[in-house]
């Protein structure tokens, strides 16, 4: 394994908060969010206790995957703000104890990107993968003057950055080793980005399409060697930044120079199946090639924690201490955890499991206090990808409070990036915060005891006592989890006596038995 820099040492405890900017919160009443509203919605982040904000990007785009069409890496996109915004949103979280993380695009641009302009019409500009001639199948008609064709990454519209094939192959020309002269410029580019960023006191990235770098490099050997580099390059000049994955693959990634990589729904082997395990209920996004299973987060109680946690192991083995696994709770990609038959009243065994397993919690805005799902939206700049997996409904606006808009925007309704949940129970911080018994304060006091318990962090020890129904499993030797996410009350027999209960619901631990209600969890502090 390469040897790198210990990861920043604030990593190991931190909390993460996604944030789609366009849905977050809007200042200026156009409709889309911006940094100025994150800005005044910092509060919030604090008091909820995060401490690790990832942006999705917000770079001058077209707009044609929302923002991962990346037009200017260097610049804001006018409907977010200016760079001098996100200068001041970067002091204010600052001051308040929160590091922000932009995300990388690092594997193509836009087709309005000045670099595939040039290429386009020049023969000799390597920056992107071309054909001398022809159309070979996934390739795109050149738009300019150069002959042949461009390999997308995505859709037509995102052109692939040239890092090169890790093989080559006689009958594809267009295959240039990784150390070609466009290969190198890339490289050195993505060097360029992240030191102008970091420079101005942002704290790292979180890489889209980590994986998808060097083309048929079945192993990712030759997409892990850009990454080594760039970490050992990282650990000189920003040692207290941080690089995240989205790769899904944490023994690979992580040994390539990743700080952390997220279980994802894609990934590895199995296709994500770690994530999809626990949350995939059939509602909101779903594959056509994903296999229907049941998930253990699921009323029926037809769904095992096996698979997570086997993926777990295997990953956190290889990763032997030099690096971090997340588990998100949604991301823009993915369901909602309020989704599909889902009700409210599962998810607070849901935050139990997240915010006490030794991974790094990742919460999806708004899902800390329920947010739902929204199916059945129009196709919102690239949104939907399939029949049954349309985005969209992951990336409405945050709910604020009781006000036009759930206070996200002053605009009209018909103004609004996405709409609103329509629901009129539909929930909202303000209204959780005045309850102490909502799944708002929930999820703060969980954070909270996480920080104040290391045994609960990610270096405390797991002991998987029972991976079924009820899931039990001990932190550190000292602390008990019990969360039943099915519907029925659910047993397990248990001997050792508990002191004290931090957090629970539902459950009840006596004399040698573990009584589980539908739904409920419990957090313990163990005698002895």
């Amino acid at each position: 394994m390469t040897s790198f820099r210990p990861a920043p040492s604030w990593l190991a405890d931190a909390v993460f908060y996604q944030i789609y900017p366009q849905s977050f919160a809007d200042s200026d009443g156009d409709g889309i969010g911006d940094l100025p509203g994150i800005c005044d919605r910092l509060d919030h982040l604090s008091w909820l206790g995060v401490d690790t904000v990832w942006l999705n990007p917000c770079f001058v785009s077209p707009f044609r995957d929302a923002g991962y069409d990346v037009a200017d890496y260097l610049n804001v996109a006018p409907r977010y703000g200016s760079n001098d915004d996100l200068a001041r949103l970067v002091d204010e979280a600052g001051r308040r104890g929160i590091r922000i993380l932009l995300d990388l695009v690092a594997g193509h641009t836009s087709v309005d990107h000045p670099w595939f302009r040039a290429s386009a019409n020049d023969p000799d500009d390597h920056r992107y993968i071309w054909t001398a001639e022809g159309r070979p199948d996934g390739f795109v008609a050149s738009p300019g003057t150069r002959p042949g064709a461009y390999l997308p990454n995505f859709f037509d519209s995102q052109p692939a950055l040239n890092f090169g094939y890790a093989r080559a192959h006689p009958a594809e020309p267009w295959r240039l080793p990784v150390d070609a002269d466009g290969p190198r410029a890339n490289r050195l580019a993505l060097r360029t980005i992240m030191d102008h960023w970091l420079s101005l006191g942002l704290s790292g990235f979180r890489v889209d399409m980590a994986a998808s770098l060097v083309k048929d490099d079945p192993d990712r050997t030759e997409t892990a060697r850009v990454w080594t580099e760039l970490r050992h390059w990282l650990d000189t000049a920003h040692p207290d930044a941080v690089l995240l994955a989205e790769w899904g693959e944490p023994e690979v990634s992580i040994p390539a120079g990743f700080h952390a990589d997220f279980f994802l729904h894609f990934g590895g082997p199995t296709d994500g199946l770690a994530l999809r395990s626990l949350w995939n209920n059939g509602g909101g996004t779903v594959h056509e090639d994903w296999d229907p299973l049941d998930c253990f987060f699921d009323a029926s109680g037809a769904g095992s924690p096996h698979p997570f946690v086997e993926a777990w192991q295997q990953a956190t083995a290889a990763v032997d201490g030099t690096g971090f696994v997340s588990l998100p709770t949604a991301n823009h990609d993915f369901s909602r955890l309020n989704c599909g038959p889902r009700t409210p009243d599962q998810l607070p065994a849901t935050f139990a499991f997240q915010l006490t397993w030794p991974t790094l919690p990742a919460i999806y805005y708004g899902d800390e206090i329920g947010m739902r799902y929204l199916p059945g939206l129009p196709d919102k700049e690239g949104s939907v990808l399939g029949p049954d997996y349309n985005r969209a409904g992951s990336r409405t606006p945050m709910q604020w409070d009781g006000t036009p808009n759930a206070g996200f925007s002053t605009a009209s309704a018909d103004r609004l990036y996405l709409p609103v949940d329509p629901s009129p129970d539909h929930p909202t911080v303000t209204a959780q915060r005045a309850d102490d018994t909502s799944l708002l304060h929930l999820v703060h006091r969980l954070i909270a005891l996480r920080r104040r318990t290391p045994e609960l962090g990610s270096a405390g020890s797991v002991e998987v006592l029972h991976a079924g129904y009820p899931f039990v499993y001990v932190r550190g030797g000292r602390y008990l989890v019990v969360v039943n996410p099915q519907r029925s009350e659910a047993s397990w027999p248990y001997e050792r006596a508990v002191r004290d209960t931090l957090e629970g619901q539902g459950v009840a631990v006596t004399g040698s038995t573990i009584t589980a209600r539908g739904f409920g969890y419990g957090i313990f502090e163990l005698d002895g």
